[in-house]
């Protein structure tokens, strides 16, 4: 299990894994229909809640479509504008883009869009691997705050929050259970 999440006690559920679920089926139709079926489309998970979130919109447009899109993953950790401020050695895992995204519709997927920040890295990084025609944006969760001016093409759920709270993606491939919380940070 990759990274998995200590929600605190007094965590309120937003999402349990039947919404979880419906939710990731209505985003996979959001994104067949915007562009128009999955021919150039590829899926670019932003490590670590991304990656399964874009498993799951993948395995939905193949039960619709009868073809599962390329997928990938990318690792943020050297291109964050914080990485001298979130540890003295971060993990640097590895980035797999098993294809070319120049000239593919990639739709960039990560679980909770807050300031923008994390999508900025995944941005500049992706950049790395070639020129994308068009890259979208999903995510099971936007929970406002933004830093920069970044939006999310698919949305799965609008939560606002204060910023004295936290919202928890849970994914059993990463936390054993499926559901979305939030809580405090005290």
């Amino acid at each position: 299990m990759e990274n998995k999440k200590n929600v605190s006690t007094n965590k309120k559920e937003l999402m349990n894994a039947e919404e979880v679920d419906r939710t990731i089926t209505r985003i996979a139709n959001e994104i067949i229909e915007k562009n128009k079926g999955i021919k150039e489309l590829v899926l670019i998970g932003i490590r670590t809640r991304g990656l399964p979130l874009a498993q799951r919109i993948a395995d939905k447009i193949m039960l619709m479509e009868g073809k599962k899109p390329p997928i990938g993953v990318v690792d943020i950790t050297l291109y964050r504008d914080d990485l001298t401020t979130i540890a003295s050695s971060p993990q640097v895992r590895k980035t797999e883009i098993p294809f070319s995204v120049t000239e593919k519709i990639t739709i960039l997927v990560d679980d909770v869009l807050f300031t923008g920040r994390t999508v900025r890295s995944a941005l500049d990084a992706l950049i790395d691997f070639g020129r994308p025609k068009r890259i979208q944006l999903a995510v099971l969760i936007d929970r406002g705050h933004r830093e920069l001016p970044i939006q999310a093409d698919y949305v799965g759920r609008i939560i606002p929050t204060s910023l004295d709270e936290v919202v928890d993606v849970l994914f059993i491939e990463t936390d054993t259970v499926d559901a979305v919380y939030i809580h405090s940070k005290k």
